[in-house]
């Protein structure tokens, strides 16, 4: 069984970055397709943030982020990633990282199977 562990998660002033990891163990995150969610305080559920295929070669986003995030991975090291750049305090949320059966990305959350804890990121105005 995939476990998954996400780290890197903090505290940042708007217009700053984070990196966050998220490291694979028991199951290599190759072929499987990946994704980033995110929960807001007060919010009941996770929303999309990125996605990024099993081979690596596509990605996608939500809009609320397109060219302020970046996601990727790196199969050899069983690690996903996302950059996190230009950060605004809307960004502020518990980040998970969650893993598909199949390779190709999605941006429902109910096709994904398996989940991190999640990292707590909070962003300062």
């Amino acid at each position: 069984q995939a476990q998954l562990v996400e780290s890197g998660g903090g505290l940042a002033q708007a217009g700053g970055s984070l990196r966050l990891s998220c490291a694979a163990s028991g199951r290599t995150l190759s072929p499987y397709a990946m994704g980033w969610f995110r929960q807001p305080p007060g919010k009941d559920d996770r929303e999309f943030v990125a996605a990024i295929r099993g081979s690596g070669g596509s990605t996608t986003y939500a809009d609320s982020v397109k060219g302020r995030f970046t996601i990727s991975r790196d199969n050899a090291k069983n690690t996903l990633y996302l950059q996190m750049n230009s950060l605004k305090p809307e960004d502020t949320a518990v980040y998970y990282c969650a893993r598909r059966l199949s390779s190709i990305a999605s941006t429902a959350r109910y096709d994904y199977v398996y989940w991190g804890q999640g990292t707590q990121v909070t962003v300062s105005s």
